[in-house]
């Protein structure tokens, strides 16, 4: 095993929302604790001046399309007109030139004009449309399904965007709970050794039983250097069995074991009971305590293999800890 240090349980996705226009809040649509929908709407900042420009808009494009229906009506006559002309000429009817020439004349402005009108509309749904986006700045919709965990606003509460460089609280905290992950430290001599796809458990300060259906997802491409720490890699572990996932909330501490090798019959010695340099401490048969060196294998938060210097059936002593407990000492089993 290669075992990380402190971790924590975070949410597969989270978004830290805010509007892209400051505005006192008008309407909030949720509360903490809700289930979301992408591209629900969360929170609204006033915008009834917008939302009545945007009405106005529409109602300038149906005028206009009005117009260009009319326009382009008058161009089609006026095209007829000067074709039948044209035609009239071309079997002997008097027809002069300079009326023929008038009527194509003619056509061709109403056409004109018909073509304007119609870039009119599309100019006006433009407007439209710039006058919509300043709307949507003033909303915050899911960018995907989720819980909202926190609410920092309030109706009536004027918020700002946060300015560059300083972050202020997000109007709303969402979360997609849907997966969970463990993301935890672990040293930087054990990173090369863990590689993506391999097995893990996890284990949590909340609960008694370790779950192990994790496998590592990601292995962080850098390594952090925090003041008085040594250097770690972060490391993230995904559980896919739904029975881990019961009861996990983002924000649980959680410990990583990664399964580098495994064996199934192994000779190892409690962890808490190996000393510095790896050494135990041995009862004989007579009581007296003595220091011995072994030889480490696999280790895990909980067991380390013995590989050589120990045997099956030596008395190991856990107590190190307490006062007393030393080699050249004499001691009896704990009933």
């Amino acid at each position: 095993m290669s075992n990380t240090r402190v971790g924590t349980i975070k949410a597969c996705r989270r978004a830290y929302l805010a509007p892209a226009t400051g505005g006192q809040v008008a309407l909030l649509h949720v509360k903490e604790g809700d289930s979301v929908k992408q591209n629900q709407l969360l929170l609204e900042v006033w915008n009834k001046d917008l939302k009545v420009q945007v009405k106005l808009q529409e109602a300038q494009i149906r005028a206009n399309r009005a117009s260009a229906e009319q326009a382009c009506q008058l161009a089609a006559g006026a095209e007829r007109e000067a074709g039948r002309l044209l035609r009239l000429q071309k079997i002997g009817h008097v027809v002069s030139d300079e009326e023929v020439d008038n009527k194509a004349t003619d056509a061709r402005a109403k056409r004109a004009a018909c073509n304007a009108a119609v870039e009119i509309i599309s100019v006006t749904q433009a407007s439209r449309d710039a006058v919509q986006a300043a709307v949507e700045r003033t909303l915050i919709v899911a960018p995907f399904d989720g819980t909202v965990a926190e609410i920092n606003a309030e109706l009536g509460e004027v918020i700002t965007p946060s300015p560059p460089g300083i972050p202020t609280l997000p109007a709303i905290d969402l979360l997609d709970v849907s997966c969970l992950y463990v993301s935890a430290p672990i040293d930087e001599v054990d990173a090369p050794q863990i590689k993506i796809g391999m097995s893990a458990c996890v284990s949590l300060d909340a609960f008694t039983d370790k779950r192990c259906s994790g496998t590592v997802s990601r292995i962080a491409p850098y390594v952090l250097e925090k003041e008085k720490q040594a250097r770690t890699v972060d490391v993230e572990v995904k559980l896919t069995d739904p029975n881990d996932l019961k009861g996990l909330l983002p924000g649980y501490s959680a410990d990583i074991e990664v399964l580098l090798s495994s064996k199934a019959d192994a000779l190892r010695v409690p962890a808490e009971a190996v000393l510095e340099n790896n050494k135990v401490l041995l009862m004989q048969a007579d009581g007296l305590l003595t220091e011995q060196s072994f030889k480490p294998g696999l280790v895990n938060w909980n067991t380390i293999e013995v590989l050589s210097g120990l045997k099956l059936g030596d008395n190991v002593v856990l107590s190190v800890g307490r006062e007393g407990v030393v080699a050249g000492a004499y001691a009896r089993k704990q009933k």
